[in-house]
C-alpha cells in the first residue's frame, strides 16, 4: 500500500517556473534640477530605476519649454522606483532630505523658480505619513525651517528622452554636470549616503 501523505507532491508547470521578482515601490520627489536628483538616486542603495519628469501642475503633457516659462505649476521631479526588500521609503526620503537644501523656497543653488521647489508627491496615506515623519526627522539637520511641500500625486509626466539618464550621458559634455552635479555626488559619496 502506498502512503499518499508521505509522497512528494507533484509540481505543476506554474509552480516549477521561477518566481517573479518582488514588487517594487515608487515615490515622486522634486529637489531642484531633475538631472541632479536623477543622478543622486541612480546611485542610492536599493533604487532600481529613476525617471525624470514633471508633476504638480495644471497643464497636461507639459514640455520642458513650458516648464521653463513658469506657467504650468509643475515641478521638475524624479520618479524613484526602489526595492522594498533592500531599502525602505524612510531611507529613500532620508537621502532626499540630505541631498538638497529643503529650506530654500523655489530654489536650489542658482536654479530659481517654482519648478525647482522641494516637494514629495505621495500616492497614498501611508506615503504621506512616511513623508511627514521624514520631514520631521530632517528638522534636526537644518537650522532654517524646512519648506518641503508634501502633496498628493495627481499625475506624473515623464520628461523628454534627452533628459533621461542625463548626467551619465553628459557629464563630460555639459559644464553644469561637471560644475554642479559632479561635486554634489562626490560629497554624498564621501559621506556614505550614495555609492560611486
Amino acid at each position: 500500500m502506498i502512503n499518499l501523505q508521505a509522497a512528494e507532491p507533484v509540481k505543476t508547470e506554474s509552480e516549477s517556473q521561477p518566481k517573479p521578482a518582488a514588487a517594487t515601490n515608487k515615490v515622486i520627489v522634486g529637489a531642484g534640477c531633475f538631472w541632479c536628483v536623477e543622478a543622486i538616486f541612480q546611485r542610492a542603495n536599493g533604487v532600481k530605476k529613476v525617471i525624470s519628469g514633471y508633476s504638480g501642475g495644471h497643464v497636461p503633457n507639459p514640455t520642458y519649454e513650458q516648464i521653463c516659462a513658469h506657467n504650468t505649476g509643475h515641478a521638475e521631479v524624479a520618479e524613484i522606483e526602489f526595492d522594498p526588500a533592500v531599502t525602505s521609503l524612510d531611507k529613500v526620503l532620508d537621502v532626499f532630505f540630505v541631498a538638497h537644501d529643503p529650506t530654500t523656497l523655489n530654489r536650489q543653488g542658482a536654479d530659481v523658480g517654482d519648478q525647482y521647489r522641494s516637494v514629495i508627491f505621495y500616492a497614498n496615506e501611508e506615503q504621506k505619513k512616511t513623508a511627514e515623519a521624514a520631514k520631521q526627522r530632517a528638522k534636526s539637520e537644518w537650522k532654517d525651517p524646512i519648506v518641503t511641500e508634501i502633496s498628493p500625486l495627481k499625475k506624473f509626466y515623464p520628461a523628454e528622452d534627452y533628459h533621461q539618464n542625463y548626467f551619465n550621458l553628459n557629464k563630460n559634455r555639459n559644464p553644469y554636470c561637471s560644475a554642479v552635479i559632479g561635486p554634489k555626488l562626490h560629497k554624498l559619496v564621501q559621506k556614505g549616503i550614495i555609492k560611486e
